[in-house]
């Protein structure tokens, strides 16, 4: 819980993963990255080697591909039909003998972490685990439509000129619809 101790409890967690060196990774799925600390400690994970992909919706302050400094960080955004505000973290090696997902409020904002009262928690539940995973899955596709950050700060769109056939939200969304069909 922030302002309490949700910063703590995230550093903790990329700091874990950091001991995995190459073998670590994180996924985060966040609106905005503006916080000077938690960008540190990605670079200092990235300078270890874990692997670290981020899905930011808007701010990303964090300069992706950078040597010496974030070269196994990439950042991407997705616009899509719907104005999403979820939040999920996947880190590779957080939970004993699988991944940790964590879903919650916050962004990783200095107001987020140290003013608001904001909430992550861990989702234990298979099924759960396994549709985030899918979220995730669909937003990293190298098939969809998405803008890429570069070291410069520079967004670069990718993904197929024709915006229906690599759109995330819609593949997402007819994967859920069948599975409420089966």
């Amino acid at each position: 819980v922030a302002p309490r101790d949700l910063r703590t409890q995230l550093v903790d967690l990329i700091e874990h993963e950091m001991s995995f060196g190459p073998e670590g990774r994180i996924t985060a799925k966040l609106n905005s990255l503006t916080d000077p600390e938690m960008i540190e400690v990605l670079y200092r994970a990235s300078q270890a080697g874990v692997q670290i992909q981020l899905i930011t919706r808007g701010i990303c302050c964090l300069l992706p591909g950078v040597p010496g400094l974030s070269e196994t960080v990439r950042v991407r955004s997705i616009l899509g039909r719907y104005l999403e505000h979820s939040r999920i973290i996947r880190f590779e090696h957080g939970d004993e003998d699988q991944p940790l997902f964590v879903i919650g409020s916050a962004d990783w904002m200095g107001r987020n972490l140290d003013r608001r009262v904001e909430v992550m928690v861990p989702v234990v539940h298979p099924k759960h685990r396994d549709w985030l995973d899918q979220v995730l899955a669909f937003d990293l596709a190298d098939d969809i439509v998405r803008h890429e950050l570069d070291s410069e700060g520079v967004w670069h769109r990718h993904g197929p000129a024709d915006f229906s056939h690599g759109d995330a939200q819609e593949r997402f969304y007819r994967w859920v619809v069948d599975r409420q069909k089966a």
